[in-house]
């Protein structure tokens, strides 16, 4: 009796599925055309099956930290965009050297009271998503805004505290889940 009540239901549900149907568009999808026939062809993103509580604690976590850590990545972009473009236009060693002493003070005092109140775990991926944002490492950022002298004594105290300013994002390494976080909240699927 249940075979037949599940063979019906089925039946039911493919006679009303019309492969003409609209789409939503929130997973990628386009149309094919196989022997005078459309066919809905849906890109459905990985799922992830944790098999203990603690790695989707973990996956949760990043979630948390990537809502909070990718405007501020987004705003860095930004910022780096427009100082770089008033750095070529200045003309003399020592115009550049006021401007990023101007604009160290303006980022400090903006700042300094939202990343106070992040954990040492939000700040990595801050780093993280920065570096994926404007293609530098916060050591190659610090670097070439400061010298090189500043930049290896925050490197060392980075180091010091278990983190390191040179390490890159690697989107198909580590940092895999990462950019698959980052791509649904671009997305708008968080």
């Amino acid at each position: 009796m249940r075979k037949w009540l599940s063979i019906l239901l089925l039946s039911v549900v493919a006679v009303s599925v019309s492969a003409q149907s609209s789409y939503d568009g929130r997973y990628t999808s386009r149309s094919m055309v196989e022997e005078e026939d459309s066919i809905l062809v849906v890109h459905i993103p990985p799922i992830y099956k944790f098999s203990r509580r603690a790695d989707m604690r973990r996956y949760m976590r990043l979630i948390r930290a990537v809502k909070k850590v990718y405007p501020i990545a987004q705003e860095a972009k930004r910022e780096m965009a427009l100082m770089e473009a008033e750095l070529s236009r200045l003309p003399s060693k020592r115009d550049r050297e006021v401007y990023i002493k101007g604009i160290q003070k303006m980022i400090i005092k903006q700042y300094t009271p939202v990343l106070k109140k992040m954990t040492v775990f939000e700040g990595k991926v801050l780093l993280k998503l920065i570096d994926r944002e404007t293609k530098y490492t916060a050591y190659e950022i610090v670097k070439e805004f400061r010298g090189g002298f500043v930049a290896g004594f925050w490197q060392a105290m980075a180091r010091l505290f278990g983190n390191n300013l040179k390490m890159g994002y690697q989107p198909e390494g580590e940092d895999k889940m990462l950019e698959q976080i980052v791509t649904y909240y671009e997305a708008g699927l968080l």
